[in-house]
């Protein structure tokens, strides 16, 4: 008869861990937390010493009645929920609502595993200790700031605003991240620049070489202007090309490190297109338990939510002979060269990495879905890759006089592929001159064709959900656990839309944004915020109590919350009269908001509830057709500027159109932060706006 009893969070894990663990031992789910704060009130009395009051989850009433009836039937509980923050308070809510603390003639215990193998859950088995209640505080401190910034402010946007807004700590800083980016690239005036290259041919081959302007031998110089090009076409003018200097190396390219929670999501958006959402509900279902063909229900990969690079020494060793049995002796990577590669000695937690690195993706691939398998091989690939030696380049630069200046030839050639034989990444595709093997010092080049170009510099780029988590985790805001939910939050409240993979703010999130800009400044802040994550690790590591975080953030919060109740009275927005009439009833339509920002309806609603779109017309004639210029919408609420005569006028711009023409080409003009450019491309002109 089973008396032990293993409570984990998921039901996908039961069945994976009843099958190590064998009679004795039932295993049943918690269906992950199990008390939260009430949904009707803010959850604790600031007057009190802000004590929590927990109640239990609706619907979970059933799931905790069957676990009390498995409690009275064992002696010894584990509590095996996740080996993070959230996992620990997961248990220790288990055992307030079990009543655990307080059965006498039961042996309580608690015990992580970070990976779901047959190995990891008998070792933890041996290994039980108590909560840690600093991990459970570090959590309960997160929950409640949370909630105190959910809570307090979300019911003000409400209020004065009227769209049903709502704010997040984490994902407000998020919002605005995305937000300064797009001011950024708003304001950004692109810079004229060229380049030259020379072609040249080779006597005996079809194959041409390809050579950069670098500029003088004395410095490197950079082309701003056709008529620095010109000086230097001139210059070079019945010049002889001849190789000055050749110079043979060897650069040596490092095998990448094994995947945290960040970089996995970055690199699952690169090659698989996934979204940070779908990359973690198939690594849960990887590291869960798959059904694999001869091995049973398996965990396949470890714990998902990690910022570590660790690696346990038995799976360190056991990719090495892994390695060394399938590539041989060289492949192996050094061990001094591996150590440099760990992160935070001390943490828990490993990097993600394969449970079992001889199960490789060809023998598992018949037992999983087509994007559990390609998740899995890129895990496996990469810390497979993260145990080999680096890649070697033979590589070949050359420096071909013509008068004063010089040109440069560079090539590179693959010598030893090391860890490229098993992981490449787009930039380790190399390209180069392929021939450069047989020029010679003082060999004179035959040119076949001097080519320049005229380019102009970028703005930065749109965050896509890649870069996004990759700028949070370099700015410290949220952790491994939080970069998906916050940046599925913003996009399902339609603050930012996605299109094509790039972020772009709504209407409606430049209107949040502003506010808590505003308002709550601190809130929006990202130092602050980061600096909020660094206090929760020192609760975590039992160097701050959590109290102190909480009676030092929520008086701040009441008070901004209390100034902006007064200070936002002017943001209410009554209904705007337009001109539009109503081709129902005849009455002049009024603009309303809506969750898709505004829109025009009848103000005879219920009786007509006819609706029509706004075009918010922007008092700039079409430079096509001559008819207004009004703001509109893509599917996705991504705003640009189009001509209200479209469909027979299809004018469209990002940037808002000026009426002011260039004086240099005539063509429209459009703004950009403070100033004006010029809508073509090729001209380049621009202006400050002037002052109305």
């Amino acid at each position: 008869m089973a008396n032990n009893l293993v409570i984990v969070e998921s039901p996908a894990k039961v069945k994976t861990i009843k099958k190590f663990l064998g009679s004795t031992y039932e295993v049943d789910a918690s269906n992950g937390h199990v008390r939260d704060l009430p949904k009707s009130s803010l959850g604790f009395d600031a007057e009190h010493d802000y004590e929590p009051k927990y109640i239990t989850i609706r619907g979970k009433g059933d799931i905790l009645a069957k676990l009390r009836k498995e409690v009275k039937k064992a002696d010894k509980i584990y509590l095996a929920t996740d080996p993070d923050r959230e996992g620990e308070a997961i248990s220790w809510h288990l055992m307030k609502a079990l009543k655990l603390d307080e059965a006498k003639d039961k042996k309580v215990y608690r015990i992580s595993f970070n990976e779901i193998t047959k190995n990891a859950v008998k070792a933890s088995l041996k290994a039980p200790r108590a909560i840690d209640m600093n991990l459970v505080d570090a959590q309960q401190t997160r929950r409640m700031l949370d909630r105190m910034v959910g809570y307090r402010i979300s019911p003000l946007l409400w209020a004065k605003v009227k769209r049903g807004l709502s704010a997040g700590r984490v994902q407000s800083v998020a919002l605005r991240m995305i937000c300064d980016r797009e001011e950024e690239i708003e304001a950004f005036i692109p810079e004229e620049y060229w380049n030259l290259e020379a072609e040249f041919s080779q006597k005996g081959s079809k194959k041409t070489l390809n050579a950069k302007f670098y500029g003088t031998r004395d410095e490197k110089i950079a082309i701003h202007k056709k008529e620095e090009l010109d000086q230097i076409l001139a210059a070079l003018e019945g010049k002889a090309y001849v190789v000055e200097d050749i110079k043979y190396g060897e650069r040596s390219k490092k095998p990448p490190i094994p995947f945290t929670t960040s970089t996995l999501q970055q690199e699952a958006s690169k090659v698989l297109n996934f979204s940070t959402q779908k990359t973690m509900r198939i690594a849960q279902q990887l590291y869960e338990g798959v059904d694999v063909k001869g091995h049973g229900t398996i965990g396949l990969i470890t714990y998902l939510r990690t910022d570590s690079t660790r690696i346990a020494d038995e799976a360190d060793a056991a990719a090495r002979a892994y390695v060394e049995h399938t590539f041989g002796t060289d492949y192996v990577l050094k061990q001094d060269q591996a150590k440099k590669t760990t992160g935070k000695i001390q943490d828990a937690h490993e990097a993600i990495r394969p449970t079992d690195i001889t199960l490789t993706p060809t023998m598992v691939k018949d037992s999983l879905q087509r994007d559990q398998f390609r998740l899995y091989q890129l895990i496996w690939k990469r810390f497979t890759a993260s145990r080999m030696q680096p890649a070697v380049y033979t590589t070949t630069s050359v420096k071909v006089a013509a008068g004063d200046y010089l040109f440069t030839l560079a090539a590179s050639k693959l010598s030893f592929d090391g860890f490229m034989s098993v992981y490449v990444q787009e930039d380790d595709k190399e390209a180069g001159n392929a021939l450069l093997g047989k020029l010679e010092t003082g060999d004179v080049l035959s040119l076949s064709e001097l080519k320049p170009s005229q380019h102009f510099t970028q703005p930065p780029a749109h965050y896509t959900e890649a870069s996004l988590v990759k700028a949070m985790e370099e700015q410290g805001i949220g952790r491994p656990s939080t970069y998906a939910p916050t940046i599925t939050t913003i996009l399902a409240r339609r603050y930012v839309t996605k299109e094509n993979k790039n972020l772009y703010m709504t209407e409606l999130g430049e209107a949040v944004n502003g506010i808590m800009k505003k308002c709550f400044p601190s809130i929006v802040d990202l130092s602050f915020t980061a600096n909020m994550e660094l206090l929760l690790d020192k609760v975590a590591d039992g160097t701050v109590k959590w109290k102190t975080i909480i009676e030092n953030f929520y008086p701040d919060l009441d008070e901004a919350v209390a100034t902006a109740e007064k200070t936002l009275e002017s943001v209410k927005i009554a209904d705007e009269v337009s001109d539009v009439v109503c081709d129902v009833c005849g009455r002049n339509m009024v603009v309303k908001y809506g969750p898709h920002g505004k829109f025009l309806a009848c103000p005879g609603f219920p009786d007509c509830k006819n609706t029509k779109p706004y075009l918010e017309k922007i008092g700039v004639a079409c430079p096509r057709c001559g008819k207004d210029i009004v703001i509109k919408k893509t599917k996705k609420g991504r705003r640009y500027y189009g001509c209200e005569n479209n469909p027979e006028c299809d004018f469209m711009s990002w940037q808002k159109p000026s009426s002011e023409r260039c004086p240099k080409c005539g063509s429209y003009m459009v703004e950009k932060g403070s100033k004006l450019l010029c809508a073509n491309e090729q001209c380049g002109y621009t202006t400050n706006i002037k002052e109305k």
